[in-house]
């Protein structure tokens, strides 16, 4: 978790193979769960969240097709809550 924004970047277009500056948030988490970076473009610069749990670690969400996780999810992540049994219901989705 030493990256700052260009080594982060840097993540993003050569492993992902994604344009760091779509708008896309991208997370980061350590191995052992416990710090968190959400990098995210908006005009003008990077945005680069970081959090770092003093106890516990963070629960790591299904993740969709894409590769993507629902904004839902990412909030429940990081607040910590983990639903042992959900169903997701059918929803309209413009970019299906």
């Amino acid at each position: 978790m030493r990256k700052g924004f260009d080594g982060l970047c840097g993540i993003v277009d050569s492993e992902l193979g994604r344009v760091a500056t779509s708008g896309e948030v991208f997370i980061f988490v350590n191995r052992r769960r416990t710090q968190l970076k959400m990098l995210r473009w908006e005009p003008g610069g990077f945005i680069l969240y970081h959090k770092r749990l003093e106890s516990g670690t963070f629960p790591i969400p299904k993740k969709v097709s894409s590769g993507s996780i629902f904004w839902a999810d990412l909030v429940l992540m990081i607040e910590g809550i983990q639903i042992l049994k959900s169903r997701r219901r059918k929803r309209f989705n413009l970019q299906q």
